[in-house]
C-alpha cells in the first residue's frame, strides 16, 4: 500500500487539479466573448482543452492501475500542463494575458512533489515559456484601449488569486499527507519497539522454562510425599494437594510455552463455541486461584459463533482477570458477548482504580505490567485491541474486542 505522501497520491492530486485546468479553459472560451466583449479563436483554442480532457482520463485509467510512479512521470505530467497553457496563451495575448501567472502554480506544485533537479528543469521550462510567449504571440482585437487595461488588471486580481488558492490548497493537502505519515511512522517504531520487547520476553521466557523444570519436579514430589503421609491432618493434606495441583499447572504452562509464543492460532488448535471456549479459560483460572471470587456473565448468542481454539488469546484474558485480581482480591466480574461483529470480554474490578491524569481509555504495553503487554500483544495479533477505563463508583474495566472473522476456523 503507497504511503500518505507517495507518487500514486500526487498524480491522483495532479489529476484533479488538471480538470480545474480544463474548467478554467472552458469558462474563458464560454465567458470571455460574452462577457467582455473579447473575440476569441476558439478554433484553435478548444482542441487545447479537449486534448487535455483526454489525456487526464488515460491519466485516471493509469493512476488505478499501478501501485508506483517514477518522478519522471509526475514532471511529464506537470510539463503537459505547461505545454497546453503555453498553446493557450499564445493564440490569447502571450505574456500580455493575465493568465500567464497560472504558470507559478505549476512551479510551486512541481518544487512540491519533484526532486530538486525535475524541479529545478521544470522551473527553467516555465521561464522558458515565459520568454517565448513574450515576443511570439497572436494578440487578441481589443477596440478599446482604457477597456483592455481595466480588463487586464481585474484578470490579473483573478489570476492572483486563482494562483493562491491553488498553491494554498496543494501545500495544505500535502502537509496532512506528510503528517499523517509522519504519524504512521512513529506508530510503527513503537510498534517495533514493542514487538523487540515481546521477542525479548519470549527469549527470557524460554530459558525460565528450562530452568524451572527441575525444581518444580523436585517440588512435585516433595508435596505429592506430604499429601501421601497419613501424619498430616486433613487440613495440612488438602493444603498438600492444592500445591500439587498449582505445580501441575505451572508444568504444563510451561510445557505449551513455546506454542504461545509468537502464534497467532495455536498449531492444531480445535474449534469449539465462543461460550464454551470462554467457560473453559474461565474455570482454569478459577482452579488456579480458587481464593478470589469471580463472577461470570457470557452471552454468546444461541448457537453461539464457532471459534479456533487460541492459546495466545487465553492467555490475553487469563492475564487481564489475573491483573483484575491482584486489584480486588475480594471479588471481580467477567462480562462477554457478542457486539456486531466483534467478540467483547469486560473484566470488572473494584480496586484503587486509575489514577486521575490516566483516567481517559488507553491501549495496553503504557506501563501497565508484562502480562498486560503481551496481553495487547496477542489481541494485535488478532486485530483486536484492549482498552482500559475508569469504572463508575471505583475500579477498572477492561475491555477486550476481537473480530469474529480473525477468530472463525
Amino acid at each position: 500500500m503507497p504511503s500518505p505522501a507517495s507518487p500514486t497520491d500526487a498524480l491522483r492530486r495532479l489529476i484533479g487539479l488538471r480538470w480545474l485546468s480544463i474548467g478554467t479553459m472552458l469558462g474563458v472560451l464560454l465567458f470571455v466573448p460574452w462577457l467582455l466583449d473579447i473575440p476569441l479563436p476558439g478554433a484553435a483554442l478548444l482542441p487545447v482543452a479537449v486534448t487535455l480532457i483526454a489525456i487526464n482520463g488515460l491519466s485516471m485509467l493509469r493512476a488505478a492501475r499501478i501501485s508506483a510512479i517514477h518522478p519522471a512521470e509526475l514532471f511529464a505530467q506537470l510539463c503537459i500542463e505547461l505545454a497546453a497553457w503555453s498553446a493557450f496563451l499564445y493564440f490569447t495575448g502571450g505574456a500580455t494575458n493575465p493568465l500567464i501567472s497560472l504558470l507559478l502554480p505549476l512551479v510551486a506544485i512541481g518544487a512540491a512533489i519533484l526532486p530538486g533537479r525535475w524541479a529545478w528543469l521544470l522551473a527553467v521550462l516555465a521561464v522558458v515559456a515565459y520568454s517565448v510567449l513574450w515576443d511570439f504571440n497572436e494578440q487578441l482585437d481589443i477596440y478599446d484601449s482604457g477597456l483592455a487595461v481595466h480588463w487586464h488588471l481585474a484578470g490579473m486580481w483573478l489570476t492572483f488569486a486563482l494562483s493562491a488558492g491553488v498553491i494554498v490548497w496543494y501545500v495544505v493537502r500535502m502537509t496532512a499527507a506528510i503528517r499523517r505519515r509522519d504519524q504512521a511512522l512513529a506508530e510503527a517504531r513503537e510498534s517495533s519497539l514493542r514487538s523487540e520487547r515481546i521477542v525479548a520476553l519470549g527469549n527470557l521466557a524460554a530459558g525460565a522454562a528450562h530452568e524451572l523444570g527441575t525444581p518444580l519436579g523436585t517440588m512435585a514430589i516433595v508435596a505429592g510425599e506430604l499429601a501421601r503421609n497419613p501424619g498430616l491432618d486433613d487440613d495440612t493434606r488438602a493444603d498438600a494437594e492444592i500445591l500439587l495441583t498449582q505445580i501441575a499447572h505451572c508444568k504444563t504452562i510451561l510445557g505449551g510455552l513455546t506454542l504461545r509464543a509468537g502464534s497467532l492460532r495455536a498449531e492444531g488448535g480445535s474449534t469449539m463455541a465462543a461460550d464454551a471456549w470462554l467457560a473453559g479459560i474461565i474455570e482454569r483460572w478459577r482452579s488456579q486461584r480458587p481464593h478470589v471470587p469471580l463472577a461470570t456473565r457470557i452471552d454468546c448468542g444461541d448457537p453461539a459463533p464457532t471459534l479456533v481454539a487460541d492459546t495466545t488469546l487465553e492467555q490475553a484474558i487469563h492475564n487481564l482477570i489475573n491483573n483484575a485480581a491482584d486489584a480486588d482480591p475480594a471479588g471481580i466480574e467477567c462480562e462477554a458477548g457478542i457486539d456486531g461483529a466483534e467478540l467483547v470480554i469486560r473484566v470488572l474490578d473494584r480496586g484503587p482504580g486509575m489514577p486521575v491524569d490516566e483516567a481517559a481509555p488507553r491501549s495496553p504495553g503504557q506501563g501497565l505490567g508484562i502480562g498486560l503487554l503481551l496481553a495487547g500483544s496477542a489481541a494485535e495479533r488478532c486485530g483486536g485491541s484492549i482498552r482500559f477505563a475508569p469504572r463508575p463508583g471505583g475500579g477498572t474495566i477492561a475491555t477486550l474486542s476481537l473480530p469474529l472473522a480473525n477468530l472463525q476456523p
